[in-house]
């Protein structure tokens, strides 16, 4: 995983601080630079007023003194709520509860009374239980009541590693987070109630994730752009692959949609194998795709015979029956690189192990949630979700969604974030799917392609905007290409 674009689970950040404190680094240092940079945040956003800090028993808290020591020097008039007492804190949080002061008072919801800015200093992204007592009462109160609030790590009340509500929790206009994000900022619902997000850079060095070695990133340009696979001057259009998008009977839009989006990302060759009978409403759509009838039962394993045909699409608008199941089977014993998406997959709902025998590495499965559902059955968070999955598949798993995860069989995982919401539309997870088996037939393994067309997908719907419509993703692709690429 590329360093700069890692994500960091709640127990790795914990070895990230321990190996920097190893390293010489004094966790009085350390937590002396996180509460200065959300202070910072605090003060460039508003002129001094009335601020609450509101701070937790561990080092969450002691961040929290830091932020009231260096406001109250700001000119700012600083009211601290800590829950629990000032004896009980331990370590560098009873260092710099030592540093404040002021005054501090019992944590309760009047603290909120007649506050321009509240700080949630409360708990981190460490939180394993729900919140119960004060603190619930008190975010609560400040969610009820709507303070503009920045978040220390992570809003108090979201799990640092999964994004879900524990109890409960307040939005924040911005959460200030340290050295790198968690997969709770990115993971819905705490994407959400994170507000903006700012990763500061409190001395930790980028040298300690070699002792980490983290399997999660935030998906980007950098977990894959090297692997790109750009035209060269000396290619062929036959050098770019053939993609081989099945359409179905019925909903003939869907293998249109995922065919042009795999000719806009630049597969050589597209086409769309098809019923005889639907065979004219395909001609007369794009013409620089091919249509190719299948005539009889064994047309489809003719056309799959064929080595040039190197990536295989199966599920937009394909139907659940028994030919779908057939088409995927033949294209996997063909030992094509394949994306399963929609119907490819509900048609395995209820021989799924079939379908599990004949994957490989060398496939994506693109499910939303009731098709990941239907066909693995597995329960918890997003990202255990895509990792069970992948695993259990020995293939490639992208979970869809605002918050998608891509994840390989070996355990790598990214979250995509760059999805706006124009992207719930009829028809988008059909250009997704031919995003990807037209970054495959050019030979991009299926996490990379996977991670691209994601990536890609959400650019694409970033620069159309308000009134997206799935026909306006392919069309609005090449602009971002270039920008991916550099161009002028």
């Amino acid at each position: 995983m590329a360093a700069q674009n890692a994500l960091l689970t709640v127990a790795e950040m914990y070895r990230a601080d321990a190996l920097t404190i190893e390293g010489g680094v004094s966790g009085e240092t350390l937590m002396e630079a996180a509460g200065a940079a959300v202070a910072r945040v605090v003060s460039a956003r508003r002129p001094p007023g009335t601020v609450a800090v509101l701070c937790g028993p561990g080092n969450n808290g002691g961040d929290g003194f830091v932020v009231a020591r260096l406001l109250a020097g700001q000119g700012w008039s600083v009211r601290v709520g800590l829950l629990g007492s000032r004896e009980a804190l331990r370590g560098d949080a009873a260092v710099m509860a030592g540093r404040w002061n002021g005054p501090v008072a019992f944590l309760a919801p009047e603290l909120l009374d007649g506050a321009d800015v509240a700080v949630d200093a409360l708990f981190g992204a460490g939180l394993s239980k729900p919140l119960e007592g004060m603190a619930r009462a008190v975010v609560e109160d400040l969610a009820a009541r709507a303070v503009p609030t920045v978040a220390v790590d992570i809003p108090s009340g979201i799990h640092g590693d999964t994004g879900a509500v524990l109890g409960a929790a307040a939005p924040a206009c911005v959460t200030v987070t340290f050295f790198r994000k968690k997969p709770g900022h990115l993971l819905l619902p705490g994407r959400v109630l994170c507000g903006d997000l700012v990763v500061a850079d409190i001395g930790i060095p980028d040298r300690v994730l070699d002792g980490i070695a983290p399997r999660l990133a935030e998906n980007g340009p950098a977990s894959w752009f090297s692997g790109f696979p750009w035209p060269r001057l000396d290619g062929h259009k036959f050098d770019r692959g053939h993609a081989v998008v099945f359409g179905g009977a019925r909903m003939t839009g869907a293998a249109r949609l995922a065919a042009r989006a795999a000719r806009r990302v630049g597969a050589g060759l597209v086409s769309i194998a098809c019923d005889p009978g639907t065979f004219p409403i395909y001609a007369a759509s794009d013409p620089g795709t091919i249509v190719s009838p299948l005539d009889d039962s064994g047309s489809f394993d003719d056309l799959m015979s064929d080595p040039r045909r190197n990536a295989v699409l199966v599920g937009p608008g394909a139907g659940t029956g028994t030919e779908t199941c057939g088409h995927v089977l033949g294209a996997l014993r063909a030992g094509k690189a394949m994306v399963i998406d929609a119907d490819g997959l509900t048609a395995f709902a209820d021989h799924s192990t079939d379908l599990y025998r004949a994957l490989s590495d060398r496939c994506l499965l693109t499910p939303h949630a009731g098709e990941f559902k239907r066909l693995f059955g597995i329960e918890g968070d997003k990202l255990s979700q895509a990792r069970r999955a992948a695993a259990r598949a020995g293939a490639v798993v992208l979970l869809k969604g605002p918050d998608t995860v891509i994840s390989a069989p070996d355990d790598r995982a990214v979250i995509n974030a760059n999805a706006p919401p124009e992207l719930a539309t009829a028809g988008a997870g059909d250009v997704l799917a031919g995003l990807a088996v037209g970054l495959m037939a050019q030979g991009m393994p299926a996490f990379e392609a996977g991670a691209a067309a994601a990536w890609l997908h959400g650019e694409a719907a970033r620069a159309v905007g308000p009134g997206l419509i799935a026909e306006d993703l392919s069309e609005a692709l090449p602009a971002v290409l270039r920008r991916l690429r550099g161009d002028s």
